[in-house]
């Protein structure tokens, strides 16, 4: 497990499975963590990631009246999960680094810590708007696009420090991936500006892309063709996630702007309940992991939150 997960896809080797989990509420135990981990690591996941999430904010009463708002971590602990599951499972723990509301000096602290603790895996994002925000925020001292947060690491790398003063290279530098749209990141004009964009993060040092989770390979395909047109050679990982509820159905494609397939909505259209969503949502994700297995893809991302008995039962059909 000494090669990084930049390495790992760059080599020969049959389709991997790699899946995402969320770390514990804030005041939780980590143990359903664990035991939604275990029940897929019979299926030899090559790497697994650990999401973060931007702060909330909440308005309290004071006592004159008014309110003031108050700053949380809904989810604390993506580098203590990261540093976790490494121990616990010895397996390639990937967190996630953000812009968000993390300044530079912030941004850099973590970095810092994950280097110390030997673990030098990375998908640099973005991040989410703001809860209730049509438009993205950052921290005045912080970074608006994934690109800069790219660079950040890149230089960080190199001993180039967030205050502009320097120091040793890492030995071990980190290695990242960033995430790609097949449908297009919805802030994006068109697909064409969102893969200058995507260029402008592989440009900036990422080692592959992992992506939006898609329903309909076709549009993987033609991504993929569209990002090696434009010299973008990197692996490209396509992300799949289980459907589970019928909450979900008009949900996904509102909050993530994505279609799905017609087929796939025929059959939806016939559910009165999530049991049956979930029947589809496996025989869905089966069909669409055979064809990328087939195409000889390196690897096949699951988002699991809330998915991780699907997800094994896909895999167990795959794997």
């Amino acid at each position: 497990m000494s090669e990084s997960v930049a390495e790992f896809l760059a080599t020969e080797h049959p389709t991997a499975f790699s899946f995402e989990i969320l770390p514990p509420v804030r005041g939780k135990s980590i143990e359903s963590t664990y035991r939604n981990i275990e029940r897929l690591l019979d299926f030899a996941p090559a790497y697994i990631n650990i999401t973060t999430h931007r702060n909330e904010v909440s308005y309290r009463p004071t006592p004159d009246g008014g309110f003031v708002a108050v700053s949380n971590r809904r989810r604390p602990g993506t580098v203590a999960v990261a540093a976790a599951l490494r121990e616990r499972y010895h397996v390639r723990a990937v967190p996630h680094l953000i812009c968000g509301d993390f300044s530079r000096s912030e941004i850099e602290d973590q970095l810092i810590d994950l280097s110390y603790l030997g673990i030098t895996d990375l998908l640099v994002l973005r991040g989410d708007r703001p809860k209730n925000s049509h438009i993205f925020t950052s921290h005045a001292d912080g970074h608006t696009h994934a690109a800069e947060l790219a660079a950040q690491v890149t230089r960080f790398n190199r001993g180039v420090m967030a205050d502009g003063s320097e120091s040793d290279p890492l030995t071990v530098p980190f290695t990242f991936g960033v995430a790609g749209y097949p449908e297009k990141h919805e802030e994006a004009m068109n697909l064409n500006v969102d893969l200058d964009h995507l260029k402008a993060k592989v440009d900036a040092g990422a080692s592959y892309i992992v992506t939006q989770m898609i329903f309909d390979n076709a549009k993987f395909f033609n991504f993929v063709d569209a990002c090696r047109s434009r010299g973008i050679t990197v692996p490209i990982i396509p992300g799949l996630k289980p459907l589970t509820s019928l909450r979900q159905l008009s949900m996904l494609p509102r909050i993530f702007h994505i279609d799905l397939p017609d087929e796939l909505a025929r059959e939806l259209r016939r559910c009165t309940d999530d049991t049956q969503v979930k029947q589809v949502g496996v025989e869905w994700a089966v069909s669409q992991a055979s064809e990328l297995k087939e195409s000889g893809v390196p690897s096949i991302h699951f988002y699991a939150m809330s998915a991780v008995e699907s997800v094994a039962s896909i895999a167990r059909r795959i794997y």
